[in-house]
């Protein structure tokens, strides 16, 4: 039997071992660093929005994906 990485929660997913909170930690570090290179060359607030949406959705869609496959919900 596999742990699970991650339990349902509403509409979202928590982490509930430790492989789920190194995968919430690592996207929020992909995303904290990518909201800090694309807003020192940005020059409003919209620039920085369309600079990190191309980079922050897949990475939060891909974390989903893998608390999804991780939750042990019956499909």
């Amino acid at each position: 039997m596999t742990k699970r990485w991650f339990k349902e929660w509403g509409w979202v997913y928590l982490p509930v071992s430790a492989m789920g909170w190194l995968a919430v930690f690592l996207v929020a570090s992909f995303c904290v660093n990518t909201f800090l290179a694309v807003d020192a060359h940005s020059q409003s607030v919209s620039d920085t929005l369309y600079g990190i949406f191309p980079y922050w959705i897949p990475a939060v869609g891909v974390l989903d994906w893998v608390a999804g496959k991780t939750s042990g919900k019956a499909r």
